[in-house]
């Protein structure tokens, strides 16, 4: 099992940038991708972005291509995802998730609690 916990989240202006963290700790040698989604109020769960164990494979949701980079160090055992050009449409609980699988899933995958981003207008 792997505990994964957010940080970052908050309320910022559009325009704004927020960086958010997730840290993860126990057995973290059976995870590979790690990914970052989020969820809306009365909206499905989406991708946002997704990165490969080894870092070099990239993966973004259309709606932030550009705006959002997701990173990881795996010595620190943290991916992170930098927001920038931040919408009033960005506004949602971001949630971690790591991959338990070479292949990214999210059927066998860990989950974190959530950080909130609260974009205003």
């Amino acid at each position: 099992q792997v505990q994964l916990v957010e940080s970052g989240g908050g309320l910022v202006q559009a325009g704004g940038s927020l960086r958010l963290s997730c840290a993860a700790s126990g057995r973290t040698d059976s995870m590979y991708g790690m990914g970052w989604f989020r969820q809306a109020p009365g909206k499905e769960r989406e991708f946002v972005a997704r990165i490969s164990r080894s870092g070099l494979n990239l993966v973004y949701a259309d709606s932030v291509k550009g705006r959002f980079t997701i990173s990881r160090d795996n010595a620190k055992n943290t991916v992170y995802l930098q927001m920038n050009s931040l919408k009033p449409e960005d506004t949602a609980t971001y949630h971690c998730v790591a991959s338990k699988r070479v292949v990214f899933t999210t059927q066998y995958a860990d989950w974190g609690q959530g950080t909130q981003v609260t974009v205003s207008s």
